[in-house]
């Protein structure tokens, strides 16, 4: 992906011309021309046409179009009082007011929008920025009416491998869009709920910024082609932010060059638009994150402070606190015959399948009109699968023994489900085991709040480090991602309950919801501070998150293990801080070229990276992937550390505070066997020298090498603010 042409037509041409070179068939090969950001096209083409493009002249790059998949508003509240509970001093911002975001534009590239949704109304909006340059385009069900001065942006990108019509329009047939839209910029609608759960103002943590929707994905997926058509357009149509909540699968993620996501955000960056993705839905292992690449910030996901709790009553009066959302019209009392699956087990069927209830691995006459106990303890089938199961022999509901989903909500309609942990299971099979003639209910949902521990880690959210760049600390943030309720699809009748009409708000989880929570403060950032770019949005956004739950202990994993920055990068989000940061670090387009070359790519594999490389750039003679932890960037990440040596890595801070006379001292908090030197320890900004640079030396304390991976931080403070950055010293035996 190359420089763009100075006229777009010119360069439709230039493709057209290369294409007519080698091939003998269809006219209509082209599916898509990039001429804004950078210069490429997407052509149905067969492998030896691919490969004989490749040699030809001024050809950069040729890939396999990719099929991405989705990483699928008390939030905003609960991180306000996360805020609130964490700042010891006033430093003059009020998270409220600086909310609003005001004509701020943030692109979603995702499933489209439902633009009829109250989240998306306009009321009290100002005019449309005059240097917006979007369009609204018309489709299936959507005409240039349906945008307005909130939704002032919607564009669709051609499947050519679908024959359905439906595709061709902005509008959202999934909700995943609309969802993500809401949550970052949706206008405040009062008394929202799923079904009376969660009731509240619904709003977005941007309220006063514009929304413009790129619809790539299909029930199908995400077209690699379609997204880098979307980052084109973006560039050229003027957004200050790009929210994408997709992405690989961390199996098969593509290496940056053959990545559509790092490569179009790379042209996005070097425009000045902060781009902001989703970190992965692949944990709780690690080395699943994706989205790694240092020029986008990468988000991970946190419950919040609200559970759905689904109770389980037992014959003997106890009560098992559960989680679900379900509306389940059954007797409060435990009046309904319990049994265990593999007591239900058909005469065909193995124990395993019948102890986790898979589909036809129970007796109907053994299960009908009882609640049964199943295990999760395997990927065949999913919650939903099972309860379809029992229901379909005639039982009446589900308790599911789930130690992961325990924290994440899913919902059931109106047949009961509760999701209990494995600790209350053994309870129930305690009363199982004791009782002639067991007998339970399982209670409608409630709504609970200021619920503790809070933020945990989401079990799903992706975990580094990169498996392929340990000296790069990702994911850079964490924001809440777990039973997030924000604007949905209207016609959605697989969510409607029975005789009520499809929900206009729905509850749902995963690193989708969290990406748009920092999209919606970096849009925030953005239009209190114009000119700052977006190493320094990012920069802003991590070394003033938070580290501590509303316990005020350490935030903690699903399995209540202590977080690192492995699971949550910086921290849980700040909705003030950002705006405040004191300290940035700033990292331009030249740290991101030397970056790739010490990733291993020479200038050729570069410039299908790169919109424009300097005709004097050069990659550096000796080339390292231990070098790229000296790129200026808020976090620090040490590989593959011997015991005896010392390593050294340098920073440069910019001070960004009004008060241009400021002095900041460093404190270090470092592991057990490690040496932290931070020099000079102490750094004065006056109107003369607003950029400073310091050291840090990593040495080990005894003569044996790490035995594991080792975090600590780095904060700079002034009295008035606090710049700190997590840093990870990785082991030798650690693989890179």
């Amino acid at each position: 992906m190359g420089a763009a042409s100075s006229s777009s037509s010119s360069a439709r041409i230039d493709h057209a011309q290369l294409l007519s070179s080698v091939l003998k068939r269809k006219q209509n090969a082209v599916v898509h021309n990039y001429t804004h950001g950078f210069a490429g096209f997407a052509a149905r083409l067969s492998e030896e046409e691919a490969r004989s493009i490749a040699q030809k002249p001024g050809v950069v790059s040729v890939f396999a179009d990719p099929i991405l998949h989705l990483h699928t508003t008390h939030s905003w509240d609960f991180l306000r009082y996360q805020t609130d509970l964490e700042m010891e001093s006033d430093s003059g911002s009020n998270p409220d007011s600086q909310s609003h975001g005001t004509d701020t534009i943030i692109g979603f590239v995702d499933t489209g929008i439902w633009p009829e949704s109250e989240s998306f109304s306009d009321k009290d909006m100002g005019q449309i920025p005059s240097r917006w340059k979007g369009s609204c385009m018309e489709g299936h069900d959507f005409t240039t009416s349906h945008c307005n001065k909130k939704l002032i942006g919607a564009r669709y990108y051609n499947d050519p491998d679908s024959e359905s019509t439906a595709n061709l329009t902005p509008r959202d047939s999934i909700g995943h869009g609309t969802h993500v839209a809401s949550t970052a910029a949706g206008s405040s609608v009062s008394g929202a709920s799923y079904y009376g759960l969660a009731v509240g103002t619904a709003k977005g943590g941007s309220t006063g910024s514009r929304i413009a929707i790129y619809k790539v994905c299909s029930p199908d997926g995400c077209r690699g082609s379609a997204i880098l058509a979307a980052y084109d357009d973006a560039i050229a149509d003027g957004v200050d932010v790009l929210s994408l909540s997709l992405g690989a699968n961390s199996v098969v993620a593509p290496e940056f060059a053959h990545d559509p996501i790092a490569i179009g955000a790379f042209h996005a960056v070097e425009k000045g638009i902060t781009v902001v993705c989703s970190a992965g839905n692949d944990g709780p292992s690690p080395q699943t994150v994706v989205n790694f690449a240092p020029w986008i910030l990468t988000v991970a996901a946190s419950t919040i402070d609200r559970d759905f709790e689904t109770d389980v009553v037992l014959g003997n009066n106890k009560v098992i606190k559960g989680e679900a959302i379900h509306f389940a019209d059954i007797q409060k009392s435990p009046v309904y015959p319990l049994i265990y699956g593999s007591s239900a087990k058909s005469s065909s069927a193995e124990e395993v399948d019948a102890r986790n209830c898979n589909t036809d691995s129970l007796d109907r006459d053994k299960v009908k009109g009882k609640i049964v106990l199943c295990q999760n303890e395997d990927a065949l089938y999913d919650p939903k699968q099972k309860l379809e199961g029992v229901k379909s022999s005639g039982g009446i509901g589900v308790i599911l023994i789930d130690d992961a989903s325990r924290s994440v909500a899913s919902t059931f309609g109106s047949d009961p489900m509760a999701v209990i942990t494995s600790k209350d299971a053994a309870e129930i099979l305690s009363y199982l085991n004791s009782t002639r003639n067991p007998v339970a209910t399982i209670l409608p949902t409630i709504t609970v709040t200021k619920y503790k521990p809070a933020p945990v880690v989401a079990y799903f959210s992706s975990r580094g480090p990169s498996g392929t760049v340990r000296n790069l600390l990702k994911p850079d943030i964490m924001a809440p991602g777990v039973d997030i309720l924000a604007a949905w699809i209207g016609n959605d009748t697989s969510e409607a309950l029975a005789g009520k009409a499809p929900p206009l708000f729905n509850v749902i989880s995963g690193t989708s919801m969290s990406c748009p929570h920092v999209s919606g403060i970096a849009a925030t950032v953005k239009a209190q501070n114009p000119t700052w770019s977006p190493s320094a949005i990012r920069s802003a956004i991590m070394t003033t998150a938070i580290q501590t739950n509303n316990l005020k202990a350490p935030i903690a994993t699903d399995s209540g293990s202590i977080g690192t920055p492995y699971d949550f990068g910086a921290g849980e989000l700040s909705t003030s801080g950002p705006l405040q940061p004191g300290l940035v670090y700033e990292t331009d387009t030249i740290d991101y070229l030397t970056f790739l070359c010490h990733y291993g790519y020479d200038i050729s594999t570069i410039k299908k990276i790169s919109l424009a490389v300097p005709d004097n750039f050069t990659c550096p003679k000796d080339t390292n992937k231990t070098y790229i932890s000296n790129m200026n960037y808020p976090s620090i990440a040490i590989s593959q550390f011997e015991g005896k040596e010392s390593r050294k890595v340098s920073r440069t801070v910019t001070n960004v505070d009004a008060d241009n006379e400021a002095v900041y001292t460093a404190s270090v908090s470092a592991p057990k066997g490690l040496d932290v030197k931070v020099m000079p320890d102490k750094l004065q900004f006056t109107k003369n020298s607003k950029k400073l640079a310091y050291q840090v030396v990593f040495s080990s304390t005894t003569s044996s090498s790490l035995k594991e991976d080792v975090f600590g931080s780095i904060t700079w403070t002034n009295g008035k603010y606090k710049v700190r950055s997590p840093f990870v010293v990785s082991s030798a035996s650690s693989s890179d």
